[in-house]
């Protein structure tokens, strides 16, 4: 079977959730030993090293490189994959090509992360509120089997979309493998961002949708009760209509203790995040909440929400706390400063909750459903790729 990947989205410098998700599943697809059986076709909009893929050595794989351009996804990739189809079309991260009719499509399989922009439609502009729900309600209605990544995720596509139960799987995504950093490097990474006290810690785009105004209000609170002796780190890059959040902080006089990091590459990240007295991530919705996870598999405590998928992804290895209620997560906050037996359980039960979760069961489990949606709609079974496709 010849399969085909967009690879754009995994090929980003700077990479939030959705990008992650895109490198992790296409690096484990290619390491499955049964990836060797198929041939494998990458599409990327900029030049790349294949090895960046990390494919096994006896995997047939090569990667075209189609012109850069605007609305590169309809006018490169579906002329791309109409011209020399695969027998199968994977879209980890983005929206399925625009083909009428839509059967002209190879038999395809699109990864939803999440329906927020419907949740939350004030934390997009105008423009990317029409184009989620366009592409969205496009793949659920046209993309032979539809991975969900979470079962909140499944629900809501059945809800918003009518997608039938038959066409979704759910997949689980994981943590990235991060192991806790050494002391050396939570050291050097504390002084590269003038983190001089102890601190608490999210990482995340700084949006509306974090929740991150009642967080900062929660830490406010605290503050105003008695002097804290730890910080809070707010590690991301500026999102849409972040600014109010920095007037925040600026009309609280709080710049000392509320620390805006902003982007933070991954090795520096993971020595951050290690460092942590605990995670704090009340966000009003996630598809998945990838962040939990990473935080736990360096053994931080995490104090997050009891919306959306959270829940099912935090397990019972993290404190959970209604986002609405700042009283409520300025409690959990203290909780976890002060209250060491509960933090060292949390820590505990963090490592345990990672393991529930493998990028390479999500790799076996996407390669399934590729192979079912070829089945599915009827396409025979081609060689390997060449160069003529």
């Amino acid at each position: 079977m010849l399969i085909g990947i967009d690879a754009s989205r995994a090929l980003r410098a700077r990479r939030t959730g959705t990008e992650r998700y895109s490198l992790e599943i296409i690096r484990h697809l290619l390491r499955l030993p049964e990836a060797a059986a198929h041939g494998w076709r990458l599409y990327a909009d900029v030049d790349v090293d294949p090895a960046t893929f990390q494919a096994r050595s006896d995997v047939n794989m090569e990667v075209r490189v189609l012109p850069s351009r605007r609305m590169w996804t309809h006018c490169a990739l579906g002329p791309e994959v109409l011209r020399h189809p695969p027998d199968a079309l994977f879209i980890p991260a983005h929206v399925l090509p625009f083909t009428l009719p839509p059967r002209r499509l190879p038999p395809s399989v699109v990864t939803v992360h999440d329906l927020g922009y419907r949740r939350f439609p004030q934390a997009h502009t105008r423009v990317q509120r029409w184009y989620l729900e366009a592409s969205t309600r496009w793949n659920a209605a046209n993309a032979a089997r539809v991975i969900a990544i979470s079962q909140a995720t499944a629900r809501d596509l059945q809800t918003a979309y009518g997608t039938p139960a038959a066409r979704i799987r759910v997949i689980h995504e994981a943590a990235a493998g991060w192991t806790r950093a050494g002391a050396t490097a939570r050291q050097a990474a504390r002084e590269k961002y003038g983190l001089t006290r102890p601190y608490a810690l999210f990482m995340g785009s700084i949006q509306p949708r974090k929740n991150l105004e009642r967080l900062i209000t929660a830490y406010a609170h605290l503050h105003a009760r008695e002097p804290l002796s730890w910080d809070l780190a707010l590690v991301g890059g500026r999102g849409w209509l972040s600014e109010p959040l920095y007037e925040q902080v600026q009309t609280l006089e709080l710049e000392k203790r509320i620390r805006f990091t902003g982007y933070v590459p991954d090795d520096d990240l993971i020595a951050l995040l290690s460092d942590a007295r605990f995670f704090a991530f009340p966000s009003l919705f996630e598809g998945f909440g990838l962040p939990v996870l990473e935080a736990q598999s360096v053994g931080v405590p995490v104090m997050t929400a009891n919306n959306s998928s959270l829940p099912e992804i935090a397990g019972d290895a993290a404190l959970l706390v209604d986002p609405t209620d700042v009283d409520a997560i300025a409690d959990a906050m203290l909780r976890l400063s002060q209250d060491e037996a509960l933090r060292q359980r949390l820590i505990e039960a963090g490592y345990e909750n990672v393991k529930r979760f493998s990028w390479a069961k999500a790799a076996a489990e996407t390669l399934a459903v590729l192979e079912e949606a070829t089945r599915a709609g009827g396409r025979t079974q081609s060689a390997p790729p060449t160069e003529d496709g």
